[in-house]
């Protein structure tokens, strides 16, 4: 029998890309006001609404300016549940469309607003349930990417049917490295934006513990580990091979993850952008127990296994192409072999400085970049309506928004900057929002019309400019 999977429930986007079809026609400036009514908003932040119009007059784009105010709020306005649990703080946070917290996802679509959140208290306590809840949810199943409001309710759809373990409250059991890297990273940024030091109780204390002895136990030096995973599914990159862990790697040091961001099954089990990225989290990770939690062995125990996962990386990572020499590779086994792509999400080889994974200007990611962003990448497209970073998750010929403003937040380059803004403003298919992906050639054409991480992220792109290079929004974008 072959299970739904999450493709099957994501056709419905298809559907709702042809009812917008209309759309595709208007001119850039005719894009809608799009955001909900005030009362059908599901969180206001007072501090999020000054921004929004403060921002506004800097560009000069009257499409752009539209984009802008439709997206930086749209995690507030449509996805986030704020409540309580025990007297403290709780939010639920749907990725859009799909009725399921992500902890990956979560984390990023709440991130941009951070730098407001210590003059808003009420957006500062949503944020702080953001955190208290991922820390329940890592603690009820380490290796789940996604989770479902409350234990009583079924997995994902496309999930029911998996040969894994199931636990009450899980939604989607895929083991992805930087399911457990984004937790840590807004825990970490809302605790140095703030503050605050009101979320690094107890249960957050044993939630990264449990982050720890996770990534130990999956750099597999002891045998494989718990996890395995397997899905009757038409498509390959939904399962795992060879009984559910996946295909072989040695154990060199790094972090096994079996799936990538995108949800879909990694090939060589040693992911380079995730491992990277773990370098950073159990950084961070140890900072917050040295300073905060007072745990000198945990933040030893973090800062031991980021050196080892670093000097791993270091040693097997990197791979050379013929053209641009050596770069990070995106994935290996630690036999020798390695995968030469990459993929739109995050952590990926173009977003590493975006993650503060590396300097933008650092020789080895600037070789890995150019690659990434030409024809020697096969998920490079290049199209009449954008050119940009895809996935196999959506297919050939496909372009990731998301991509394209990773793109724009890891130069300095203004004519670059310039043209991602020109992509951005003139694929939303009329609709004002971005989507997870559109064709290449034909932008009404695309994936997933509710994608609450890349509305947000375009959101923190313009803010970022206003704040740095205003110039370029002060100027026509022709």
């Amino acid at each position: 029998m072959i299970t739904m999977n999450r493709r099957d429930v994501l056709k419905g986007a298809a559907a709702l890309a042809v009812a917008h079809n209309a759309w595709g026609a208007a001119a850039a400036g005719d894009l809608p006001h799009a955001r909900p009514s005030r009362e059908k908003r599901h969180f206001t932040s007072t501090a999020v609404e000054a921004l929004i119009p403060r921002v506004q007059r800097q560009i000069a784009d009257p499409a752009l300016a539209t984009i802008f105010a439709n997206c930086f709020p749209n995690t507030l306005d449509t996805t986030v549940y704020p409540g309580s649990f025990e007297g403290k703080p709780d939010t639920y946070v749907v990725t859009g469309d799909i009725d399921a917290m992500w902890l990956r996802d979560s984390s990023a679509q709440v991130w941009p607003y951070l730098p407001l959140a210590k003059e808003d208290a009420k957006l500062r306590a949503l944020l702080e349930g953001v955190i208290r809840r991922q820390a329940r949810m890592i603690l009820l199943d380490p290796y789940a990417n996604a989770f479902v409001r409350n234990p009583a309710d079924p997995p994902l759809p496309w999930a029911v049917h998996d040969r894994t373990m199931h636990i009450p409250g899980v939604g989607e059991r895929k083991w992805e490295v930087d399911s457990l890297c984004y937790p840590i990273r807004l825990a970490h940024g809302y605790w140095q934006k703030t503050g605050d030091t009101s979320p690094f109780d107890a249960t957050w204390k044993e939630a990264a513990r449990t982050i720890v002895r996770t990534f130990r136990t999956q750099q597999r030096k002891q045998g494989k580990g718990p996890y395995s995973f397997q899905r009757v599914s038409a498509v390959p990159s939904d399962t795992l091979p060879l009984g559910g862990f996946g295909n072989p790697a040695l154990p060199v040091g790094m972090i096994f993850s079996m799936f990538r961001p995108s949800d879909d099954a990694c090939i060589y089990p040693l992911f380079i952008p995730s491992n990277l990225f773990a370098v950073l989290s159990l950084r961070q990770l140890a900072a917050i127990a040295g300073q905060v939690l007072q745990d000198t062995a945990l933040a030893a125990e973090a800062e031991l296994l980021a050196a080892e996962v670093e000097h791993a990386l270091a040693q097997y990572g990197q791979t050379r192409h013929a053209t641009f020499g050596a770069i990070w590779a995106y994935e290996v086994d630690g036999y020798g072999n390695a995968l030469m792509m990459d993929d739109a999400g995050a952590p990926g080889l173009l977003n590493l400085p975006y993650l503060s994974c590396c300097p933008i200007g650092d020789p080895l990611y600037q070789r890995t970049r150019q690659f990434v962003l030409s024809q020697s990448d096969p998920y490079f497209f290049s199209g009449t309506a954008a050119n940009g970073i895809g996935s196999p998750h959506t297919g050939l010929n496909k372009v990731w928004p998301i991509g394209i403003i990773y793109r724009a937040l890891t130069t300095a380059d203004d004519s670059e900057i310039r043209q991602c803004l020109r992509w951005l403003r003139d694929t939303t298919a009329g609709t004002g929002f971005m989507h997870e992906s559109f064709d290449k050639d034909d932008a009404t054409k695309f994936t997933r019309p509710w994608f609450a991480w890349a509305n947000t992220l375009f959101g923190e792109l313009v803010v970022r400019l206003a704040e740095e290079k205003p110039a370029l929004l002060s100027a026509p974008l022709v």
